[in-house]
């Protein structure tokens, strides 16, 4: 193939991302809103608890559900304050907090609360805080399909995390 004729299906490729609606991201600089793209960005405005935030995308705020992990319950309406939850709502406000981030939606947009379901990045690290509270014992697996696409790796770092009494491996 020609270099000219490389050129010509590159241009088009991008011609029909772009009106696809995926352009902008093709590129990273998505306003951050268009939640039927498979990632937006946003910042941290509020930590709910261990494995939920909210998130201001652009003009809104989104709560924001973290895919894979529970964390224990801490404001559960009706319900006693769990072991290790305070600590992992803490590490979580830690990372987190007024960062900027990008989130990655699984096939599963949104849980039967409404809350947007994704794997959250803060900005510059390559690995999402979600795996980081499964690594360090803040939280357990939780797998729910369709969301499974990190359910496995999720699992060999709570083994891991139990194996050296990590976090809530140790107190509770």
């Amino acid at each position: 193939m020609s270099s000219r004729t490389a050129t010509r299906w590159i241009l088009l490729f991008l011609a029909l991302a772009i009106a696809g609606g995926g352009g902008l991201d093709l590129f990273g600089g998505g306003d951050g809103d268009d939640l039927g793209k498979l990632s937006a960005t946003g910042r941290i405005v509020d930590i709910v608890d261990g494995d939920t935030v909210k998130v201001r995308l652009r003009d809104h705020a989104e709560t924001v559900r973290y895919i894979g992990v529970d964390t224990p319950e801490s404001v559960k309406p009706g319900e006693p304050v769990e072991c290790f939850a305070k600590r992992a709502s803490e590490f979580n406000r830690r990372e987190v907090d007024g960062k900027a981030v990008r989130l990655r939606f699984g096939v599963e947009r949104r849980d039967r609360y409404g809350r947007l379901l994704a794997y959250v990045y803060v900005e510059g690290r390559g690995r999402s805080i979600n795996s980081d509270l499964v690594a360090r014992g803040y939280g357990r697996v939780l797998v729910i399909a369709p969301n499974v696409e990190h359910a496995e790796r999720y699992r060999r770092l709570e083994r891991r995390a139990r194996e050296r009494q990590l976090g809530l491996w140790s107190s509770c």
